[in-house]
Formats: C-alpha cells, sequence, structure tokens
C-alpha cells in the first residue's frame, strides 16, 4: 500500500532504497487467465526487480538499476517492449525507449541538472532501447537534444556499442497473429519462420496491447530514476509517436527544495528533515491520452505546487485519463520512498523491491501486492 505522507511530513530520511516497475496496463481479466500464465507474469516482475535491486544494494545509481530492470523485460517476450513488441499496419516493429533522472548522477556529477534526460522514437534495429537511453543521456556532446528518432538515433547506438539486430530478432509469431487478426486479414504470409523457443510456453495475457514496461527508482544518494520502453500500440500507424519518449506525458523525473522560505529551512534544519523532495513516474496503456493529459508533469505539479500526497496526486491522474477515454495506469516513487501504482483498467503487471530484497507482484486491479 502506498504511504499517504506529503512532501512536507516531519520524519527524517534514511538511507534508503527502493525499486518500483510495470510491465504494461490493459484488459487482460482473471476469469480468462490460467494460474500458469499468472506464474508467469509474475516470475518475469520478479526477475526484472532483482536485476534492479542487485544494483541498488551494492550503493548503485539509480539509472543504472532502471536499465537493469527495463533490459531484462525488453528481453522477455511475454511485454510489448523488445523481443516481443506489437507491430504496426504495415507489420514493423517501431520501439520508443526514454530516460530521466531527478537529478545528475554521482558518477557522472559533469552533468548539468538541466540535461534531465531522452527521449528516443521509431528505432528498428536496437536490441535494448533501455541501454541505449542510458548511453545517450550520458553523451550530451554526441546528443544535444531531449528526443531523437529513427536512423539518427541508430547511428548514435552503433557509435556507442549498443548492440543493433536485424528485425526478425523482435518477431514473435503471436504478436504477429494479432497484428494480422486485428486488421481482419489471414494469419499468413508470415514474415520470418517460427522463432527457435516453443511459444507455446509463453502465455499472453493482455491481448492487442496498448502498454509499455518501466521502471523507476530510488538509489541511495537521493536521486531517482526514471525509465520506459515500448512496442507501442499494436497496429499503430506507420511513423505514429506515443507518449513513452514525451517528457512529461509518458514519464517524468524532478527535485525540487523541500522548504521555502529563511524560517522552514531553519526549522527543517533543525528537524533534520531533507533540504529536497524529488520523485518520478513511469505511465502505461494508451499513450495518446497520456500525451492530452501531460500525465507524467501533471502528478509532480500537483505534487510540488498544491502539496498533494504523491499517492493523491497519481490517483487524479489516472482518473483523468479515464474521464477522457484512455484506460492505463502509473507508477510513482518519490524521495521518502513512497510508492503509488493506481490503475482505471482490468491489469497493470507491477511490483516493488525495498531494502529487504523480496520481491512483491501483482496484476490485477484488485490484487495485493505478494
Amino acid at each position: 500500500m502506498a504511504d499517504k505522507s506529503t512532501p512536507t511530513v516531519h520524519a527524517p530520511i534514511i538511507a534508503n532504497c527502493v525499486l518500483v516497475c510495470h510491465g504494461g496496463a490493459g484488459t487482460m481479466s482473471r476469469a480468462g487467465s490460467t494460474p500458469e500464465q499468472r506464474a508467469a507474469y509474475r516470475t518475469a516482475i520478479s526477475a526484472a526487480l532483482k536485476a534492479g535491486y542487485k544494483i541498488l544494494s551494492e550503493g548503485g545509481e539509480a539509472m543504472d538499476a532502471v536499465t537493469a530492470t527495463v533490459s531484462t523485460m525488453e528481453d522477455c517476450p511475454l511485454f510489448n517492449s523488445g523481443k516481443g513488441a506489437v507491430f504496426n499496419t504495415a507489420g514493423k516493429n517501431e520501439l520508443e525507449a526514454s530516460l530521466m533522472l531527478s537529478k545528475p548522477p554521482a558518477s557522472h556529477p559533469e552533468l548539468p541538472p538541466s540535461r534531465r534526460g531522452v527521449g528516443m522514437t521509431l528505432l528498428t534495429h536496437v536490441r535494448n532501447p533501455s541501454s541505449l537511453a542510458r548511453a545517450l543521456y550520458l553523451a550530451p556532446d554526441l546528443l544535444p537534444h531531449t528526443f531523437i528518432s529513427g536512423p539518427t538515433a541508430e547511428s548514435f547506438a552503433e557509435s556507442l556499442g549498443e548492440e543493433l539486430v536485424d528485425e526478425s530478432y523482435f518477431y514473435t509469431k503471436k504478436r504477429w497473429l494479432e497484428h494480422r487478426r486485428g486488421l481482419g486479414l489471414p494469419d499468413g504470409p508470415f514474415p520470418y519462420p517460427d522463432p527457435e523457443e516453443d511459444e507455446k510456453d509463453m502465455p499472453l495475457l493482455d491481448l492487442m496491447p496498448t502498454g509499455t514496461v518501466g521502471a523507476v527508482a530510488l538509489d541511495i544518494r537521493g536521486c531517482i530514476a526514471a525509465l520506459t520502453s515500448t512496442g507501442g500500440r499494436t497496429n499503430k500507424l506507420v511513423g505514429r509517436v506515443g507518449d513513452t519518449p514525451h517528457m512529461g506525458s509518458g514519464f517524468w523525473a524532478e527535485e525540487w527544495p523541500a522548504a521555502a522560505g529563511w524560517v522552514q529551512k531553519a526549522w527543517s534544519k533543525i528537524w533534520g528533515l531533507p533540504a529536497s523532495y524529488g520523485l518520478g513516474v513511469s505511465g502505461t496503456g494508451d499513450g495518446d491520452y497520456f500525451i492530452r493529459c501531460a500525465t507524467g508533469a501533471t502528478i509532480a505539479h500537483r505534487v510540488k505546487f498544491l502539496g498533494e500526497s504523491l499517492e493523491k496526486a497519481a490517483e487524479y491522474a489516472v482518473e483523468e485519463l479515464r474521464q477522457n477515454g484512455g484506460i492505463g495506469g502509473v507508477i510513482a516513487l518519490d524521495s521518502l520512498g513512497n510508492v503509488s501504482m493506481p490503475l482505471n483498467c482490468p491489469g497493470m503487471y507491477r511490483g516493488v523491491i525495498r531494502k529487504d530484497g523480496v520481491p512483491l507482484t501483482a496484476i490485477f486491479d484488485d490484487d495485493v501486492l505478494e
């Protein structure tokens, strides 16, 4: 359950690390699932959380933890990112990813706070877009912009040593069948031979997905990083850009002074309160509505300017999506270690891991993290 504390709560910050992730939100149903399917997704989410936790528990950067978490999900065909991404109307995979930090990582103090993050879209050969997002964020001389796409992004990937793959790498038969049947077309012809792995052992709960994968981490230095990666929505138009690479829409991270005015600052110093407050957000669902509602930034700004708790702000933003016709959910984490994971649809693959190293996961809207 999310802690309802507000950013001004009078409690000292202790060395802490928290990691939360999602694997997409949508119309999956408990009635239409099997125990084996549910177990497969929970196991995959747990594995992703453990990959990121290993870095955090050893004092690593939040940026590196979310990259490890998301790349694990990109390599798993159960999720709509990387291997197993959905197809557009032309039967092609066009991938997107983004990274944003509340402040520069301690390992790279030369980066200006204004660097903030990067977004990428229309990728067709980058095996792990999450890894490229990290590499480009750390290369301001190479990429001075916040948003890059297509061949230019992939030429940067090659120069930075990121792995490029043939388009066939992203293909899975199940996603191809969703694409063809969604357009009212016959199943074949198939663009590639059946993948070597036995897809009968890869149950998919979310058919015709619109969601993403993402992670938000808090490291022991108080830095928060949010990373999101997706194949977009099934049968999107060629060249469509979703919310995942749009800063302020599908992702956000920010830090600001916790106290304003010399009296409040003096009082905070006496009580040992943190000098700053930060948060990070990663969204999943119908991205067009996340863009229209600026969901990521809305959550941060309601906390920052209205003094709302993280939970209240996140719930407001997800309800705003619903009122506008968009389904989805968000994961949000602040520098106090508070976590919120609201959704307005039947399910969202999600999980959290804290200092004890025990991953807790959930799938459906009425699930308890366990």
